[in-house]
């Protein structure tokens, strides 16, 4: 077993990107990557795929994400072609919050990952031939960038390579697929959360809005994000009381209603507790 780091592909500190076609005539032994997550399309062919000790049969037009830490292989290749995209996760983490809204999104490149990262979890997106021939033509354009270098290409490559995350996101919304439906569950409660942290939303209703029991929301919130619904929903808050402190002159009453809390007391009770200060001092020390 190796590690592989995102250096071997890429020397540039200011552009940590690669994307290359992969043809995989023998089998490639179990790795894990260090210090970068992979997006892996299987553009031909069919393979077995190594995860964990675990084995699943992957095909042209599966799709799938792998984080860094993630031991993987491939055996048993038949004409298998892949393109790997290889990038920071902090590159995601630029997303605009309409894309972090997205159920698909928060299933593919947030979730997925990481319930393959620490269990048997075979689910992927698995392309029509009309999708997989849109996003093989997006490939070869971020390639050709990627290897001839004109001047912009690495906006060009940011900016195309956000286009591939919302198609194939999208994409992943409306896939069927009795494991990929049990994880939209907790996907539509972030996404839900996401897109409404800033009312008065209940627990009750994230989990209706879900399908699933508020129990049964507690119990998978805490098993990937380590907290409540209720918490990651006051940390978004809190995210944002932050941002129209820096940046507006509204009272702290005005930020607190602004920001989704029915009074300032308890924005500042929470602000306390949080960052050790007051909105005032914070605002103050900005």
């Amino acid at each position: 077993m190796s590690d592989v780091f995102l250096e071997w592909f890429t020397t540039d500190e200011h552009f940590p990107f690669f994307i290359q076609y992969g043809g995989h005539e023998e089998e490639m032994s179990l790795h894990k990557h260090v210090n970068f997550s992979e997006l892996v399309i299987v553009l031909n062919g069919h393979a077995t795929h190594i995860v964990n000790n675990e084995e699943s049969f992957i095909k042209k037009g599966n799709v799938f994400v792998l984080n860094g830490g993630t031991h993987h292989a491939y055996k048993a290749p038949h004409e298998f072609k892949i393109c790997n995209v290889m990038y920071r996760p902090e590159l995601l983490k630029s997303a605009g919050p309409d894309l972090r809204s997205l159920n698909g999104y928060q299933a593919l490149f947030i979730l997925e990952p990481f319930y393959r990262s620490t269990n048997s979890y075979e689910s992927k997106l698995n392309l029509s031939i009309p999708n997989l021939e849109y996003v093989a033509a997006l490939v070869q354009i971020m390639i050709n960038e990627y290897e001839t270098k004109q001047q912009g290409y690495q906006t060009m490559l940011a900016s195309r390579f956000m286009e591939l995350v919302v198609y194939l996101s999208r994409q992943y919304d409306h896939q069927e697929n009795g494991v990929a439906n049990s994880l939209m569950h907790l996907a539509n409660a972030i996404s839900y959360i996401e897109d409404h942290y800033l009312d008065q939303i209940t627990l009750e209703e994230i989990a209706a809005k879900s399908d699933i029991s508020v129990r049964h929301l507690n119990r998978i919130f805490q098993a990937y994000y380590q907290t409540t619904p209720i918490a990651y929903l006051h940390r978004l808050r809190m995210e944002r009381a932050c941002t129209l402190l820096k940046q507006t002159h509204l009272s702290i009453t005005d930020i607190s209603y602004a920001c989704g809390f029915n009074d300032s007391n308890y924005l500042t009770r929470q602000f306390k507790k949080n960052f050790g200060m007051t909105p005032k001092a914070y605002r103050k020390m900005k």
